[in-house]
């Protein structure tokens, strides 16, 4: 004689989530088994909350209600040239430039090609414009070979850039942080070429200028 035991469960979650750009902030630590979905040094941040009356006439509050405490997100507008090969990404805070590898480097090398000069001193001129005195150049790879390779493999070619950069920033006390990354903080698939070719990348990132 079998006996059959039925279990059902329904669960229901309604969720509102807002999202803001992660970037600028101070660099967290974490377990060496569990990482952050972005590099360490680009947590969150936001302007200071705008300046709200609670008794203001125009707010139309129900009797008895209460303003919940102001807080301002970062706002993020990104643009992608159409072969994809360089890629801007806005915030009220930073400017992050990322760099398709292929643009900048032969394959498996960190020494640039004829076309990748250029590239990085437009960015540089951008940084004077900002006046930035702190510039994140952070190196990536696919997920193709070995991790300690890519590992390598990014930070030479982040150095590479960050020495190119160098040659133009104007402002002497700029601070570089340079970080090569390897597979680690995939930005796209990296089970098809088109995936992969995304995560092969050099990202340079710095403050906006009202940020200092």
């Amino acid at each position: 004689m079998t006996t059959r035991h039925r279990t059902s469960a329904a669960t229901a979650v309604v969720g509102l989530v807002i999202a803001g750009a992660h970037f600028m902030g101070a660099a967290s630590a974490h377990a060496d088994d569990v990482k952050p979905s972005t590099p360490p040094g680009t947590e969150a941040s936001a302007s200071p909350p705008v300046a709200v009356k609670p008794d203001s006439p125009r707010l139309k509050l129900p009797q008895g209600g209460v303003l919940a405490a102001p807080k301002v997100l970062d706002m993020v507008e990104v643009v992608e040239d159409l072969g994809g090969e360089q890629r801007r990404q806005e915030t009220n805070q930073t400017v992050m430039m990322a760099l398709q590898s292929e643009v900048l480097f032969p394959e498996d090398s960190s020494v640039f090609n004829a076309q990748a000069a250029a590239r990085i001193q437009a960015i540089a001129n951008e940084i004077n414009q900002q006046k930035a005195t702190r510039v994140r150049v952070f190196g990536f790879t696919d997920d193709q070979g070995s991790y300690e390779h890519g590992k390598e493999l990014s930070k030479k070619r982040a150095d590479a850039v960050q020495v190119e950069l160098a040659k133009t920033v104007t402002n002497p006390s700029v601070v570089f942080d340079v970080r090569g990354y390897s597979e680690d903080y995939p930005i796209a698939d990296n089970g098809t070429e088109e995936g992969r070719k995304k995560n092969r990348r050099v990202e340079i990132t710095f403050p906006r200028g009202a940020a200092g």
